[in-house]
């Protein structure tokens, strides 16, 4: 059972069928996903589990209303068809949510442009849960939103989840399923010997060392992906910053997704753990790996000018900022079908896509990118690519919607 450290010496006993390096949200749906078909599995995390990106997450369950926007339908499909699911398995934890999209005089996308995206949203999660509220409704709703030009909004539902308990409860599964996950384990040394993959497993705390070998080894470290896989840039980190402000200074019942007034970006504002979460920002993060990420003086004004802008009458300040969060995303830049082409300030980053890539250099089969509601779909794409499963069962596996992702009861991570 997680929780359990399993002692360093026994993880050279046997060769392992499947090792995953990294214990976030990628790391964690691979490592389920190969448990529960039977085979032998370890998964190595050198810091906590869900330590990176995936405890820094917008905490979404989500289509992605723009994604639908900018044509890409075979995300959305899949997002939400992973929202269904986890709706469905993981109630206590991944909770349904109401959004508002409010619509003002000359604004684009207007009501009518909108309305089909949310049509088109509703038919891909086969749902129907979008209506109009006029300005009345919504001002009951939002009392102290700007009221200056609103024709109404449009709401419907996404879902919210505490990320790092998500993760955490993949873990789980995939140890009842008879899989072994440890942190503070340290990956190094990586070779391939006699059809094998081979390398050094350092535990961090004791500081001693043992040599894995194991049939197929999954690179899931996320924002180290390029590192350890060796082969040519494919990641473009982008960082995510966020505001936390007392609910008693913005009083937010359910999720708002906002315009930006400069750039025209999505942002969210929205109930968590007792307070207002705003987010989130999207830059190309030009700061070093492996230092904790951080929400500039730059971001903090930029989400503080979305507030004022959308509750003037609240003059919401810095000395309203209970905390701040920062995250790094992944990001698959837009020359990963040509790395040779690899220049991250070509393009805005918040045009690049959220689709995951796996590939496979010197025998290591890596994965990054894609979002955290997908996590099945991608280690489903990891395995295919490893040949761990076919075809068939590939295309069984993504569309039976009566496979079930969750199948024991544990108690709700804490």
């Amino acid at each position: 059972m997680l929780g359990q450290q399993v002692p360093l010496a026994t993880l050279a006993s046997d060769t392992w069928d499947v090792v995953v390096i990294g214990g976030g949200i990628t790391g964690a749906g691979i490592f389920l996903e190969s448990a529960r078909r039977g085979l032998k599995v370890l998964l190595l995390e050198q810091q906590d589990f869900s330590w990176g990106t995936s405890s820094r997450s917008s905490k979404m369950v989500h289509g992605g209303l723009r994604y639908i926007a900018q044509g890409d339908i075979s995300l959305t499909h899949h997002s939400l068809q992973e929202r269904e699911r986890l709706l469905t398995e993981l109630p206590q934890l991944v909770v349904r949510m109401s959004y508002y999209f409010p619509i003002r005089k000359g604004q684009f996308p207007g009501r009518l442009p909108m309305q089909l995206v949310m049509k088109a949203y509703d038919a891909l999660a086969r749902v129907n849960d979008h209506n109009w509220l006029n300005p009345t409704a919504l001002q009951q709703q939002f009392p102290h939103l700007n009221s200056q030009q609103l024709k109404g909004a449009l709401r419907y539902t996404d879902a919210l989840t505490d990320d790092s308990r998500l993760v955490i409860r993949v873990l789980q599964e995939g140890c009842l399923e008879g899989g072994i996950a440890r942190n503070y384990s340290k990956v190094s040394r990586i070779h391939q010997q006699d059809g094998q993959q081979v390398f050094s497993v350092l535990d961090r705390q004791s500081q001693q060392s043992i040599e894995v070998r194991c049939k197929h080894l999954f690179n899931a470290t996320g924002l180290w992906a390029d590192q350890l896989s060796g082969a040519s840039p494919r990641i473009r980190p982008q960082r995510g910053s966020h505001l936390f402000i007392s609910k008693a200074r913005l009083p937010i019942q359910s999720c708002l997704t906002l315009l930006h007034p400069d750039d025209q970006r999505y942002v969210f504002v929205y109930p968590w753990k007792g307070e207002t979460c705003v987010g989130t920002t999207d830059l190309d993060h030009r700061f070093a790996l492996d230092d904790e990420a951080f929400c500039t003086t730059q971001e903090v004004d930029y989400l503080l000018k979305l507030l004022n802008s959308e509750f003037p009458d609240l003059h919401i300040g810095k000395p309203d900022i209970l905390s701040t969060m920062a995250g790094v995303r992944p990001i698959i830049a837009g020359h990963a079908s040509n790395p040779s082409a690899f220049n991250p300030s070509v393009s805005n980053p918040s045009k690049e896509r959220r689709s995951h890539l796996v590939w496979q250099a010197n025998g290591v089969i890596s994965v990054s990118g894609g979002k955290l509601t997908t996590f099945r779909q991608i280690a489903l794409d990891a395995l295919h690519t490893a040949g761990i499963i076919d075809d068939s069962s590939y295309k069984i596996a993504l569309k039976n919607k009566a496979i079930r992702c969750f199948n024991h009861q544990v108690s709700t991570p804490s």
